[in-house]
């Protein structure tokens, strides 16, 4: 075949050759004449006409020429390549970009600079001439150039936009949601503020209209100038009944606490802005993000794996709840290809990967153990754990904020919790914030009994300045009456001359042992009370129809226990210990504080009867034990940092206490010393005058002096050995009831002496 062609080309004429390469070469010629001839006048008409051109494409471009000549030489590139596989398969994408480069010249198109390029002003024509002018329009500019930059965005990126456009839409709606939200709670709570208003509104004619057909005729308002010249209700004093265990009921005579029906008075409470008005705490989160990220790299550089999912700014301390990672196990596998054979990597190694073989949770007590390397890690002094938070499945870690935020005790007033809690208690008291920053209050009638404890400068005074000023600031004398104890004198002498007060601030010693006194008598009384009406406590007492007035609940507050343990221990630790098992039903609770937890101050008897029990910062962890039983007080910041037991919960609550300041305290007793005098003299407040007339003299009476009694009578001769043998007791006892005796009459004056003492008279000697 080879030779078959080649014969073929060999049989070609010359003449017809030539013929078909002078064609050829005349084509190539005309060709080659027509581009130089093109040339030639482009270049001509060029010269001769530059500057024409150049200010026609300036007025109808100005700069805006670079962009122009950057897409024509791409075009020029793609024609040159052949690329149009590539302009069909993204032509959004170059279409984007095309709008995106419209935009820019109609920005470039605000612009009129003083310039003048071959005679032509770009102050005139702008910076992108007419096509500029022609982009931009004459109206609504910026929302041209805005719609061709989202345009040109949508071209470019049409997945990522759908996505943005999906986002923004539901951000939308959220928002609206939350406005409707925000909108329907304010209505809402001006509807409960007209709803309260007009409750009270009503509870006000109920008492004006009871006081109109009362059978009992009203006391009669005296003006102001004769109610000097008044005189004061004679209060007849108790008569002291030989108390008997075989005849208690005979006590229940006594005139004690009655029922005291008031005159019509109208109470009235202080308003809140008798207070100060804090801002609303904003606690700042700059540097959350940073922490939550040391933490997670300070566990990890250990071993543990965890992951902050919860962030809780308070006002003192940051909360990181953090979630419990897994502890991992591997194993090296070879990797092969499909023949089985291992694959090589560029150095000729055998590639190993790990994989996953096993995994199990990261124990709590491994992070707990790792608190001191938190702190060291971010650079405070410590930080505390509480694993687990409570009703979550997290680990809290509690750092202290570079910065604390006030705590004001109108605040905790004004928040939904309180309003909602007061309406069921007139004993509810304002604590604190939570770590997170919620308000935390707490019932005094359920704790029942409150112990505060902390060092000197923690808090621990102002936290009984702000239960004071909290009752104050939501019950009226008739309802709640205070008994304030000070040792120190100075603490709480601000709160005397207000209609609270059973007896004014007690602050010597011996007074405050027979306060006590007083109230285990009150607290017998009432429980004398109770069971002739068949009820249990005050509550249903309060509400029995039999009862004409209410009992008011008492609340007791000592603010230094180890000055009573230190100067009447034997008197003081009983006392205390029998009003807090017992005067619970009765209405009468205690808050004591002392600055010294020591185990001679708060016994075991004391912290087995306070259930309630807060804690301010402390100097050791041994102190944090004897009123917590635990540790954690040791590490408080102090400034009403405190950690918060209450009897339904089995671990301390971090709080920042509430503040109030003397300013505030003074408004709230000056509004209450006026209200005293106008309204409420202390002529008319038997309750205090039937207290302070309580007879603390048969205290001191041994219960078996009665029987002694009966044995003298019976016998005709007695004595100290008599009186052991037959009431059990030891000799000093028994010396005790003689002298009583004695000083009733009832045997003759002799000289007792101990067994083996004196003239060596036996005690059973001369007995019949």
């Amino acid at each position: 075949m080879t030779k078959v062609s080649t014969r073929r080309r060999r049989t070609v004429p010359r003449s017809r050759r030539n013929g078909i390469g002078r064609r050829a070469l005349r084509s190539i010629m005309s060709g080659l004449l027509l581009r130089v001839v093109s040339v030639g006048l482009i270049i001509g008409v060029l010269f001769f006409l530059h500057e024409t051109i150049a200010r026609v494409i300036l007025s109808f471009l100005g700069l805006a020429i670079i962009p122009v000549l950057i897409w024509i030489v791409i075009i020029a590139w793609i024609l040159w390549r052949g690329r149009f596989g590539s302009l069909l398969r993204h032509w959004n994408s170059w279409l984007g970009a095309l709008v995106l480069s419209a935009a820019v010249v109609g920005v470039m198109a605000l612009f009129h600079p003083a310039v003048t390029i071959a005679g032509v002003s770009l102050r005139e024509v702008t910076l992108a001439g007419f096509l500029g002018q022609l982009i931009l329009g004459t109206s609504y500019e910026w929302a041209r150039l805005l719609g061709l930059v989202s345009l040109g965005v949508i071209l470019v990126t049409p997945g990522r936009s759908l996505n943005f456009a999906r986002a923004l839409a539901n951000f939308a709606w959220l928002a609206v949601l939350n406005l409707l939200t925000l909108l329907a709670m304010g209505f809402w709570h001006l509807v409960q503020k007209f709803r309260s208003w007009l409750l009270s509104l009503a509870g006000l004619l109920k008492i004006k209209i009871a006081a109109l057909f009362e059978a009992k005729p009203a006391v009669p308002r005296l003006p102001r100038d004769q109610k000097e010249a008044r005189e004061p209700v004679p209060v007849e004093p108790a008569t002291t009944e030989r108390e008997s265990s075989e005849a208690p009921l005979e006590l229940a005579e006594q005139p004690v606490a009655e029922d005291v029906m008031l005159p019509g008075i109208d109470w009235e409470l202080p308003a809140n802005q008798l207070l100060d008005e804090a801002p609303k705490a904003s606690f700042a989160r700059g540097n959350d993000a940073e922490r939550a990220e040391l933490i997670e790299e300070a566990l990890a550089s250990y071993g543990v794996e965890v992951k902050v999912v919860q962030v809780n700014p308070g006002p003192s301390v940051t909360q990181f709840g953090i979630e419990p990672g897994w502890i991992r196990r591997y194993r090296r596998v070879v990797e092969k290809d499909q023949n089985g054979k291992p694959k090589l990597d560029k150095n000729g190694n055998p590639r190993i990967h790990l994989e996953e073989v096993s995994r199990t949770r990261v124990k709590v007590d491994r992070i707990t153990s790792l608190a001191n390397d938190l702190a060291l890690a971010l650079a405070v002094t410590h930080v505390r754990i509480e694993a687990p938070v409570p009703g979550k499945p997290l680990v809290g870690i509690e750092v202290p904020n570079i910065s604390t935020a006030l705590v004001s005790l109108r605040n905790v007033i004004e928040s939904p919790a309180f309003q909602k809690a007061r309406t069921k208690s007139r004993l509810v008291v304002a604590l604190g914030q939570g770590a997170a920053g919620e308000p935390v209050i707490a019932d005094i009638a359920k704790m029942p009994h409150i112990l505060i404890a902390g060092a000197t400068g923690s808090g621990k005074t102002v936290c009984l300045n702000c239960i004071i000023t909290g009752l104050l600031m939501q019950a009226n004398p008739a309802e709640v009456r205070l008994v304030l104890i000070d040792p120190k004198r100075v603490e709480m002498i601000t709160f005397n001359g207000i209609p609270h007060l059973l007896t004014p601030v007690v602050v010597e010693i011996d007074r405050a042992v027979d306060t006590l006194r007083r109230l285990t008598l009150e607290m017998d009384h009432r429980y004398r009370k109770f069971a002739s009406l068949g009820v249990r406590n005050i509550e249903t007492y309060n509400r029995s129809p039999k009862v004409a007035e209410p009992l008011p609940y008492i609340a007791v507050i000592i603010d230094e226990l180890a000055d009573l343990m230190m100067t009447a221990p034997d008197v003081a630790e009983p006392l205390i210990c029998r009003l807090a098992q017992l005067s619970r039903a009765t209405g009468i609770h205690l808050v004591v504080a002392t600055q010294r937890p020591s185990v001679d101050v708060i016994t075991g008897l004391i912290k087995a009867n306070f259930p309630t029990r807060i804690s301010f910062a402390v100097v050791s962890s041994v102190d944090s034990r004897t009123i917590l039983d635990s540790i954690g007080a040791e590490k408080l910041l102090g400034r009403g940092d405190m950690l918060y037991l209450s009897p339904e919960a089995h671990k301390p609550k971090r709080l920042r206490g509430c503040f109030v300041s003397d300013e505030e305290m003074d408004r709230v007793v000056a509004f209450w010393r006026k209200w005293g005098e106008q309204n409420f003299p202390q002529s008319l407040d038997r309750v205090a005058q039937q207290f302070s007339s309580l007879s603390i003299e048969q205290l001191d009476l041994d219960p078996f002096l009665e029987k002694a009694r009966q044995l003298c009578e019976e016998s005709g001769h007695i004595s100290a050995s008599l009186l052991q043998r037959r009431l059990h007791i030891g000799y000093p006892r028994a010396a005790r009831l003689m002298e009583q005796l004695e000083e009733e009459g009832l045997v003759e004056s002799r000289e007792y002496a101990r067994p083996g003492q004196g003239s060596g008279a036996r005690p059973w000697e001369g007995e019949p």
